[in-house]
């Protein structure tokens, strides 16, 4: 049931990222350059699933536990710490430069693009390095 669950989850999230067109990074990139020409649509996407998720946040916060889980998972710290000012950093450039994030990048790959298969690539290698020698915190 779990994987059923998860598996559903990410193909919405999939749906919704293509119907968006956050899968294509000129988009992305059009939304970015704020001097250029830029495309304020994305900002809208960002403000919808804003309002899903502190909907659900809130909805969340009054139950004692998940449906499918013995307890909820939430994040322990309250303050930003290095790690996640650099991971943002680094996530931020790269979404700038590449017109991708993880989650669009993976559903580009039904595209074929070779451009998008060497993102992703790139993207598990970094994945993997973080892991291996992860930031002092």
């Amino acid at each position: 049931m779990h994987l059923l669950i998860a598996f559903l989850a990410g193909f919405l999230m999939s749906v919704g990222i293509a119907v968006s067109k956050m899968i294509d990074p000129a988009k992305v990139v059009a939304f970015l350059d704020l001097t250029g020409n830029w495309d304020p649509s994305l900002a809208l996407v960002m403000a919808a699933a804003l309002a899903v998720y502190s909907i659900g946040f809130r909805l969340i916060r009054q139950k004692a536990a998940p449906i499918l889980a013995e307890k909820f998972e939430l994040p322990l710290l309250t303050k930003p710490d290095k790690p996640l000012l650099i991971g943002a950093a680094i996530f931020g450039l790269g979404w700038g430069l590449a017109g991708y994030c993880p989650g669009p990048a993976i559903s580009a790959l039904s595209a074929g693009s070779i451009g998008t298969l060497g993102f992703v690539i790139a993207m598990i290698a970094g994945w993997y390095l973080a892991r291996k020698w992860p930031l002092p915190h």
